[in-house]
């Protein structure tokens, strides 16, 4: 199953910060795999779900401890 995200989702990845814009679940004995542009350069790459960290949603209060927002330094 494919399921386009709209809007998408920002989340952090090995190679830097992206949008996921698909979700490929192939079943239960396998991870899913998340497509991701990257925001550095546009490139759109695979991740496994292991890979993926979605970034901080200050509305939902995800992932509020570790987000993906540079902080100010003073």
């Amino acid at each position: 199953m494919i399921l386009q995200l709209n809007p998408t989702i920002l989340v952090e990845t090995p190679l830097g910060r992206g949008h996921c814009i698909f979700i490929i679940d192939y079943g239960m004995h396998q991870n899913s795999c998340w497509v991701v542009t990257l925001e550095k350069d546009g490139i759109v790459k695979h991740f496994d779900s292991n890979d993926v960290i979605v970034c901080t949603n200050f509305t939902y209060h995800i992932n509020m401890d570790k987000n993906c927002f540079e902080k100010k330094r003073e």
